[in-house]
């Protein structure tokens, strides 16, 4: 990530400061939350607008708190869902609408979908049903504002604070945090009411707010103004106050919900400056489902409205769950008009935004770690495992180069090699170019590579440090470590295939000799499983796979009984003077070893992973 990209949590942090400043001056005012009268002239203007501020303060951070807590308490299965689910698209909305009503963030699920997309575990087309369904989410809240709660704020704060304090475990803990920010939400949404009572009789807010019936104007303010806060859901529920109060219309307040629809994706917009192209990519599709939906609906906001009353009419609800309905409506709406295009639209954002250059990967870069993230330590914790197994597939195409220097001719591999798929990574002529990097001959794409593992290893230590730092269950903290641990061990193997392995190649060459049939086909199969076993590791951090993890640990016993067998037909050949094995034992030897440390790494990698990060 680049130094100018505007994080959330730099943002996030000046909310923090706004809510402090302000924390203070809102409880004075619950003395004089009845200051306002029935005259204009008398309206105490310094009560009422730090009562308003104050309880601004209040609700943003009780929204901030209860999505906290909610991500604490079911973030890792969240993510774990989102992977698993997202094959279809359909699915996928509904997945995506899940996840985003739990964590209470389409920013985070947003997040998510870019690492997945990363690393191939879903299609960018795929990742658009979720998108949609990441937008319906969000609507929950808004709907639970609507409740008339504020009665009950504060005893919801003192039932979450009890057990905040008094919990002994974790869950506890943080379902106590949700309901003490929807206490604090609700208390602030209290005080923004009181605040804004004595306006209903003052004639300019009047006709102002009759002005926000203006379409153009509401949407403005609204995209403005959600901008400025960071969450429509914020915004929508400053409009659901001011319907409760009686200050706005609905034919007023569609606008302004319209206008934070695009207010939330412009911040994401705006985010994901400095980041991947797929970050980007995603980004923009959020944009324009948003801005194509307000351009659809924006022109019949009175048909709009009159099917919102019609809604009322039938169950009897107030202005404030009718502006709560006309959000979840037009969300819903948008993913039934756009889900079926979806693979069209994601073919039209390819074009604007196509695949990047390929030259482009030889510099060192990170691909999925975010530190907006950080402070959500279960998200963080997902990138981080993310970027460890695009880690493990760069030491898996390392690993599947540096094997081509030995293998002189691919004639000498027998049939039967062949038949068992052991002998794969061969080919008919020897490459000297790298298999992705056609520009860069094959020992440079080694020396490449290293770097890459290098770079990657140091910001993914950085990085869990940084997460080691907040407040994490025992679950996370030995998650986090064990992935530094995994991240080091990974490193270590880069630096078998670099600084052991590769120096042989050169060795080999001045013998001017080959190995023997059967020691190359041994060799080649031995490399193989090598291969494989990284492979391996890559599935299982990807797919957060145990299983996966432990079926390496089950070969790790029987490729080093494998290696033994093969260490003394080695022997026996040399026994008979084999001259092919007695002028390669050395690098023979060498080689098997190096390949056998390996292994033995891959195996400990495993092992980390199930006691660890299973």
């Amino acid at each position: 990530m680049t130094s100018s990209r505007w994080r959330y949590s730099d943002i996030l942090s000046k909310k923090i400061i706004f809510i402090i400043i302000f924390l203070t001056s809102s409880a004075a005012t619950l003395f004089a939350a009845g200051a306002g009268t029935e005259s204009p002239s008398s309206i105490s203007w310094s009560f009422l607008i730090i009562t308003l501020f104050g309880g601004l303060a209040l609700f943003l951070y009780g929204m901030e708190k209860m999505s906290e807590g909610m991500k604490k308490a079911a973030g890792n299965k969240m993510r774990s869902v989102l992977a698993a689910l997202t094959s279809n698209r359909v699915i996928g909305l509904f997945v995506g609408a899940f996840v985003t009503m739990v964590i209470q963030s389409s920013s985070a699920t947003t997040i998510m979908l870019v690492s997945f997309v990363q690393a191939d575990l879903m299609s960018f087309a795929q990742s658009l049903g979720v998108i949609l369904g990441a937008d319906i989410g969000t609507t929950v809240t808004a709907q639970l504002i609507a409740f008339k709660f504020t009665d009950y704020a504060l005893l919801m704060v003192a039932i979450g604070f009890g057990m905040r304090m008094f919990g002994k475990n974790d869950n506890f803990k943080n379902i106590g945090d949700v309901l003490l920010g929807f206490g604090i939400l609700f208390f602030g949404m209290k005080l923004m009411s009181d605040a804004m009572e004595p306006l209903r009789i003052w004639p300019e807010f009047i006709d102002l707010m009759k002005g926000l019936e203006n379409p153009l104007l509401g949407l403005l303010i609204g995209t403005v103004f959600t901008a400025l806060i960071q969450s429509s859901s914020a915004f929508t529920g400053i409009v659901i106050v001011l319907a409760q109060q009686g200050l706005i219309t609905l034919e007023a307040g569609i606008p302004l919900v319209f206008g934070a629809n695009i207010g939330t994706c412009i911040t994401a917009g705006l985010a994901s400056i400095g980041t991947s192209r797929e970050a980007k990519r995603v980004a923009l599709a959020h944009v324009l489902f948003k801005v194509c939906g307000v351009v659809l609906f924006i022109f019949w906001i009175p048909a709009f409205a009159d099917i919102i009353h019609g809604i009322a009419d039938k169950f009897g609800s107030d202005p404030a769950r009718q502006i709560a309905n006309a959000h979840t409506i037009f969300n819903v709406s948008l993913a039934l008009i756009f889900l079926p295009f979806s693979a069209i639209f994601a073919g039209f954002l390819l074009k604007i935004l196509p695949q990047e250059e390929k030259i482009k990967g030889v510099i060192p870069i990170i691909q999925h770690l975010d530190e907006s993230m950080i402070a959500t330590p279960e998200f963080a914790i997902g990138l981080a495992r993310t970027e460890i197994s695009r880690m493990a597939n760069i030491l898996g195409r390392m690993l599947r180069a540096i094997i081509i220097p030995f293998m002189s001719d691919a004639k000498l591999i027998s049939h039967e090699v062949r038949q068992k798929d052991e002998a794969d990574l061969l080919v008919k002529e020897i490459p000297t170019q790298d298999e992705i990097y056609p520009q860069l001959t094959l020992l440079e794409g080694i020396d490449m590579r290293e770097e890459k593992i290098d770079f990657i290893d140091e910001k993914i230590v950085d990085y869990l440090i940084q997460v080691a730092r907040q407040e994490l269950s025992d679950e996370q903290a030995s998650e986090v470590y064990g992935m530094i641990t995994i991240a080091n061990d990974m490193e270590s193997i880069g630096d078998i295939i670099h600084r052991n392995i590769l120096p042989l190649v050169n060795k080999k060459k001045g013998l001017n000799a080959d190995f023997s049939q059967e020691g190359k086909e041994e060799l080649m199969i031995y490399h193989t499983k090598m291969c494989k076993q990284i492979s391996r590791l890559k599935e299982a951090f990807a797919e957060r796979n145990t299983e996966t993890a432990q079926r390496i640990m089950a070969k790790e016993e029987k490729y080093l009984n494998l290696e033994t067998k093969y260490r003394l037909k080695h022997l026996e050949r040399l026994h008979q003077e084999r001259k092919e094995s007695v002028k390669t034992h050395e690098i023979h030897m060498e080689l098997m070893d190096l390949l056998k440390q390996i292994n033995v790494y891959t195996g400990n990698i495993a092992k980390t992973f199930v006691n660890t990060c299973g």
